[in-house]
């Protein structure tokens, strides 16, 4: 049966965030808020607990699976980012875009696109899942939170822990969130001198990033 923490939205609770970040360790499957939606979450060094999060939202390997990284150092370990394209990341970062990169050897062959070797990144723009990512230490693997068969992300605490409880190991609840996607963006295309590419307008607004 899943945990329940509540935690504060503005002053996140070290205490239980610390016990979050032991659960990730140990292979853990997390229900928490971001910037955007709730979303799953797990460790991305650990392939049984990956191919568990696919079977729960029962999404195959070519689906691509976002890292959330604490901040662009992070992000840069994991993605080759060129001088233009990191002025870009700084624009949006934290906030609620998704970027896609070229990934590097980093980044394990099975959570990146089979057949691009790119990889979608962020740094989500919320209190809490940032003080878990450096707890954690490394970034998460993270997908939305969409019931399988369902089209809406679950944006109701209760609700995700009564229809997951058996199958995951936490739910954070720190209130509803915005219920709106990630603006992504397509960064590859400027390492060889093109133009980012829009790929879905969201939350996060294409002026902050100049486009």
């Amino acid at each position: 049966m899943a945990q329940y923490f509540e935690v504060h939205p503005d002053n996140p609770q070290p205490r239980l965030l610390k016990q979050a970040a032991a659960m990730l360790k140990d292979g853990g499957i997390l229900a928490v808020p971001t910037d955007s939606s709730y979303a799953f979450v797990c460790a991305l060094d650990n392939k049984q607990v990956v191919d568990r999060l696919r079977r729960i939202r029962q999404i195959d390997d070519k689906r691509m699976l976002t890292l959330l990284c604490c901040d662009l150092s992070q992000l840069s370990s994991y993605a080759m980012v060129d001088n233009h394209q990191f002025r870009m990341l700084k624009l949006g970062t934290p906030g609620p875009f998704t970027f896609i990169l070229d990934a590097t050897k980093e980044v394990p062959r099975r959570i990146s696109h089979p057949s691009r070797k790119t990889i979608g990144l962020r740094v989500p723009d919320n209190k809490g899942l940032l003080m878990l990512l450096e707890l954690h230490g490394e970034p998460l693997l993270s997908t939305t939170l969409i019931p399988p068969g369902e089209t809406e992300p679950l944006n109701d605490p209760e609700e995700i822990r009564e229809r997951f409880e058996s199958q995951i190991e936490l739910v954070v609840n720190a209130g509803p969130c915005p219920l709106e996607p990630t603006t992504i963006v397509d960064l590859t295309p400027m390492g060889t001198g093109g133009s980012p590419v829009v790929v879905r307008e969201g939350r996060g607004p294409l002026a902050q990033l100049g486009l």
